[in-house]
């Protein structure tokens, strides 16, 4: 999948990924990076928005697994169960959140137990950067289900 594509589907079936003005940078079963600017995703501190910093990890997991599962010619629902958040540092830019592919005994795993059962659980992390430094840490358990 191109990084266009999936800032197509984005925008077309997550309007928030829009009007954050969220750009897809890396699009493969082995990295999803996304960008988004300060301007649409402020707060009263001029800095970015602590929900803004999170859908962008959030998009970035859900993409990676999104895009993964297209490769693998999986048809599956996406869905987020669980989450974490740490914020290191104040996002004072353009900032950057990027998921990367799990172990691969981890996504054979997964795949086995969604084609066995129908439904399975994985966890994907994601790294938000601004000016190259680390500005925080997402953690999220998502679950797939055959359609």
């Amino acid at each position: 999948m191109t990084p266009h594509a999936l800032q197509e589907y984005f925008h077309s079936h997550i309007p928030l990924s829009g009007a954050m003005a969220v750009a897809v940078q890396a699009a493969t079963p082995q990295v999803v990076r996304l960008v988004a600017p300060l301007a649409p995703n402020t707060n009263h501190h001029g800095t970015v928005f602590g929900g803004s910093a999170s859908a962008v990890a959030v998009l970035s997991a859900w993409g990676l697994l999104y895009v993964s599962l297209v490769d693998a010619s999986i048809n599956a629902d996406l869905v987020v169960q669980k989450s974490s958040m740490n914020y290191e540092q104040p996002i004072t830019g353009e900032f950057t959140a990027e998921a990367v592919a799990p172990a691969p005994e981890k996504w054979q795993r997964f795949v086995a137990m969604l084609l066995k059962y129908k439904r399975a659980r994985i966890n994907i992390p994601s790294v938000l950067k601004c000016n190259g430094q680390k500005v925080g840490e997402f953690e999220g358990d998502f679950v797939a289900t055959l359609s």
